[in-house]
């Protein structure tokens, strides 16, 4: 997989990164697998939970961290990366820069809306990473992270970056495993189709990206718990962002997606054309509980409950169309969203040591408003005096 993250890496940063040192990020980045596991008759888990927080967001967030330490050597000011989560991004992205030098993280997440062990895979860590905790949802964390960005004030005093999916640099390494499945599943005959989890809408760019550059996907579904906004869109035509409501599936709570402007812009603004390459569903909680089980009972395979919804959309794609070669992205471990699994499936879930030892940790994290002007008044007041 390494030789292939260098190849596709080195089609996006060949002008800027040599090869050599290209080639240490990845290897230093990319230090695990993403296999691919039958689930079902041509329907196939990917599963994207092999690095260090458990997560598909290791590889975006290690790839990135490499990126901007090795930019930073030529600098002579430190780096603020931003980021807003709703589970899974902040623990990747404060794992994947923990201790890395010229850096420093602010994570901003929903209070009493992120899994406790999400939370403690960012709140514990300290060093360089600062975890607040908005007493808000993930679309006021996520806002007032772009407010940050457009601030001339914050952005003439702080060298400000961002590690969510609306930097490129998340996105790219979010390629290398669709072409990776692709090999994996080794059916170059038949027509491959993507089912992609949805929140913000990152992933599924990371493999239209991947098509773009030829990768032969046949279809992307993308799928969605009830925060349905995409998916309305790709029926209808009308794009209409609305508050986010909390479900199972916590980090697809994403009411107005950051990515969405740059699907648009991907297509020309032209609907028919982006619905030609993406089929939208949206799944309710009980239907994500349901489909847990029924993998549990006939596969004796444990989804999470966002590889569940990535699930549903692929079986619900095969009944309306038909499917000869399907995966679904099993986005996360479904150890971090424990008490889900084990209420759904009525078993106990024994944690593995990974996720064991984020346990371990004291919670570090301070409040903070959905205000930004309280926001950007604790950023200025990092610089020094």
């Amino acid at each position: 997989m390494k030789e292939m993250a260098f190849t596709v890496s080195q089609s996006f940063v060949d002008e800027d990164v040599n090869d050599e040192s290209l080639s240490g990020i990845v290897a230093r980045a990319i230090k695990f697998d993403a296999p691919l596991v039958p689930i079902g008759d041509m329907i196939h888990a990917l599963e994207l939970f092999h690095g260090p927080t458990m997560a598909f967001k290791d590889f975006g967030a290690r790839f990135m961290a490499g990126l901007l330490g090795h930019f930073a050597q030529d600098l002579n000011r430190e780096i603020t990366i931003l980021v807003a989560t709703s589970g899974d991004t902040g623990s990747a992205v404060a794992n994947g820069f923990l201790n890395v030098p010229g850096t420093r993280v602010i994570v901003l997440y929903p209070k009493g809306k992120v899994s406790d062990i999400q939370e403690r895979q960012f709140t514990t860590l300290g060093s360089n990473i600062t975890a607040l905790e908005v007493d808000g949802t993930f679309d006021d964390c996520q806002r007032m992270v772009k407010e940050a960005f457009l601030d001339s004030t914050l952005r003439s005093k702080l060298f400000l970056t961002s590690a969510n999916s609306i930097n490129i640099a998340r996105l790219i390494p979010q390629s290398f495993y669709y072409f990776h499945a692709y090999a994996q599943l080794n059916a170059p005959d038949l027509p491959v189709i993507f089912a992609v989890p949805s929140g913000n809408f990152g992933n599924l760019t990371g493999g239209l990206i991947a098509k773009r550059m030829g990768l032969p996907v046949a279809k992307f579904v993308a799928c969605t718990n009830v925060n349905d906004i995409v998916p309305e869109y790709l029926t209808s035509g009308a794009f209409n962002p609305r508050p986010s409501l909390h479900t199972i599936s916590n980090a697809m709570d994403v009411g107005n997606p950051s990515n969405f402007a740059r699907l648009l812009d991907m297509y020309d603004k032209d609907h028919a054309r982006m619905a030609a390459d993406i089929t939208g569903m949206a799944f309710t909680d009980e239907e994500t509980r349901a489909a847990m089980r029924a993998v549990y009972e006939e596969r004796g395979y444990v989804l999470d409950p966002h590889g569940a919804v990535g699930y549903l959309g692929l079986k619900e794609y095969a009944r309306q169309y038909g499917i000869l070669a399907g995966v679904f992205l099993e986005t996360a471990h479904p150890g971090k969203f424990r008490e889900v699994v084990e209420a759904t499936l009525n078993i106990t879930l024994p944690l593995p040591p990974t996720l064991e030892a984020f346990n371990k940790g004291r919670k570090q994290s301070l409040p903070m408003t959905t205000e930004f002007s309280d926001f950007k008044e604790y950023l200025l007041n990092l610089i020094a005096p």
